[in-house]
């Protein structure tokens, strides 16, 4: 058999599929991977919101922080900054959260803007790794959150991140 795992046949062969549970040629898919080690440098793509969350609320609460719940308002910014970001290729400094945030009222906003990381594992731990962005998951007075990516297949970053974080 080319290109696969051989099966063995007879009596023998379905002792050892009983006990192996079958043969298979297929590799493991992404989808049997948790949703922070996926791939996210696709158009179809998209970070688990929830799976951040919960992954940054535990990084908090082993530090001593409350947890965060994610905002609609802030998921909708996150959004339109990682767009923006996508867009322009380049990270930028929070300009389409700085126009919205005073409109919306909202008092304090930090923001972790970056761009190359192709997995929520790969950002947060790149986010735990630099003081400022660690300060901005840790910021004790922060409640609400929102996070997003955007795909820009010709740059050489692909994934823009952008996680907002608030009162």
């Amino acid at each position: 058999m080319r290109g696969g795992l051989r099966c063995a046949t007879g009596l023998a062969g379905m002792a050892a599929a009983a006990l192996l549970g079958g043969c298979t040629t297929e590799a493991p898919t992404t989808s049997a991977l948790p949703s922070i080690y996926l791939p996210l440098a696709s158009d179809t793509a998209h970070v688990d919101v929830d799976a951040a969350r919960d992954m940054i609320s535990s990084y908090r609460r082993n530090r001593g922080a409350g947890p965060l719940t994610v905002d609609p308002e802030l998921q909708r910014l996150a959004e339109a900054e990682a767009a923006a970001m996508a867009l322009a290729d380049r990270p930028s400094r929070a300009q389409t959260v700085k126009a919205a945030v005073g409109r919306l009222g909202y008092a304090d906003v930090n923001a972790n803007l970056s761009a190359g990381y192709h997995t929520l594992a790969e950002a947060f731990s790149g986010w735990r790794e630099s003081a400022p962005h660690d300060a901005t998951m840790l910021d004790p007075r922060a409640t609400r959150m929102g996070i997003a990516t955007a795909y820009a297949p010709g740059s050489k970053y692909k994934v823009y991140w952008a996680l907002l974080t608030a009162k």
